[in-house]
């Protein structure tokens, strides 16, 4: 990477450092509750869940009288007190499985004056499951990887995922009353509903089974449904089936939404700042399709007007409707939209990253593109046609790799422009 590019690569990490759960999780722990419980039991649920819940460890000690997590990261450390379970994601597994099954069963032995904490972050959805009666799990696995090809964005997936569950969509808070259950939130949806973020295991939900059925009508997937989920999408249509926990069903329940992608924007901003970058914040709820968003942030990078070098910051999570045969991401498929578009401004670099250094079922966080890298590189454009940024940065060394970062709040795009050249 040249100098730039890494420039926008450390402006992307000092964001994802300011989101990491030793910045948030002692503010968040709700001390009156801890103090006034009998037991403590500790679950949760997605991609940051181990480091949430090691922090908890170190904050609550022998209170803290078991515990289970599912997480995604086969590299977790071993926890004191709380068990780990390692699930898979975006698509859940047989361990996603059992993860579910034992947090219901943990659930029937609750009692009054017991506290749950519940550590919930992105990707819970998946690593966190429950089949439907007369349903298989290949059949969940088929419905959500279309889902997950579709363009259907996270609320919308969600609403699905939440009617075809008995544990998402504040069921499992149901499922745990007598016990006083406090959810702590490492968002990762634009917004930060609560009710969306991992499909809302413990927080009231307002979606229906008939918006659950609009979804799949919308992205033309009920006439390919797997007969169990049809099945039992029909059972909740015809009011056969409880719906989810509607809002004022769970006065046990409470929540803390306690890190997002503006806290980690606004400490990239800082870091952007103290390079020497004059710096705006665009938005932190960017939506839509990758390939869109790239076009609309290029025009803005190339509209910009404001002092130079400038830095433009960008939050929020995109969608991408597959239709190739590539490897790749959302936001290694927005860096190369975007790069096709800025191929004749070389004075820009643009990167895209996901905080959780995931990105798309690949072993990369996002990418970095300018003119220089494109420059002895083959023609990008049927890269982009197949899905296939991920082989495409691959041959150009930018691919952005960090890991698992341990967090999880959407995506960071970081825009550097330096002093465009004058023309006479």
């Amino acid at each position: 990477m040249d100098h730039f590019a890494q420039q926008a690569f450390a402006i992307f990490r000092h964001g994802v450092a300011a989101v990491q759960p030793q910045q948030f999780m002692r503010s968040c722990l709700p001390a009156e509750l801890v103090a006034g419980a009998t037991r403590i039991f500790v679950l949760g649920a997605g991609k940051a869940a181990t480091a949430m819940a090691r922090e908890a460890e170190l904050l609550l000690g022998d209170k803290v009288t078991q515990g289970l997590i599912v997480t995604n990261d086969p590299a977790a450390a071993p926890l004191s007190r709380i068990s780990t379970i390692i699930g898979s994601h975006p698509v859940p597994d047989a361990n996603s499985l059992i993860a579910g099954t034992a947090m219901l069963g943990m659930a029937d032995g609750m009692q009054r004056g017991d506290l749950v904490l519940f550590l919930l972050s992105g990707g819970a959805s998946s690593l966190l499951a429950d089949v439907p009666e007369g349903a298989t799990m290949e059949e969940l696995q088929q419905l959500f990887d279309a889902l997950l090809k579709s363009g259907a964005d996270i609320r919308e997936m969600n609403t699905v995922r939440k009617h075809l569950s008995a544990i998402k969509g504040g069921q499992l808070a149901r499922q745990l009353q007598p016990a006083t259950v406090f959810t702590i939130i490492l968002s990762d949806v634009p917004g930060n509903d609560p009710a969306v973020i991992g499909s809302g295991p413990t927080v009231t939900d307002p979606s229906t089974f008939a918006e659950a059925w609009a979804v799949l009508e919308k992205y033309s997937l009920t006439a390919t449904l797997p007969p169990g989920l049809l099945h039992h999408l029909q059972q909740g249509l015809s009011g056969a089936i409880p719906e989810t926990a509607k809002p004022g069903t769970l006065p046990h329940a409470h929540h803390c939404i306690a890190a997002s992608n503006s806290i980690a924007l606004a400490a990239a901003k800082q870091k952007a700042e103290a390079l020497g970058y004059h710096t705006t914040v665009l938005t932190d709820t960017a939506t839509g399709e990758a390939r869109e968003l790239a076009t609309r942030l290029a025009r803005q990078a190339l509209a910009y007007e404001g002092p130079f070098p400038a830095c433009l910051l960008a939050g929020g999570e995109t969608t991408v409707q597959v239709k190739g045969k590539g490897k790749g991401g959302r936001n290694q498929e927005l860096a190369l939209a975007a790069g096709i578009a800025l191929k004749d401004a070389p004075y820009i670099t643009f990167l895209s990253a996901g905080t959780d250094g995931i990105d798309g079922p690949t072993d990369a966080a996002g990418a970095v593109v300018n003119a220089q890298i494109l420059r002895n590189a083959q023609d990008p454009l049927p890269f982009l046609q197949n899905n296939d940024a991920y082989h495409f940065f691959e041959k150009t060394g930018s691919l952005l790799k960090t890991g698992h970062t341990h967090t999880n709040v959407m995506d960071l795009a970081v825009i550097l422009l330096q002093q465009p050249p004058a023309f006479p």
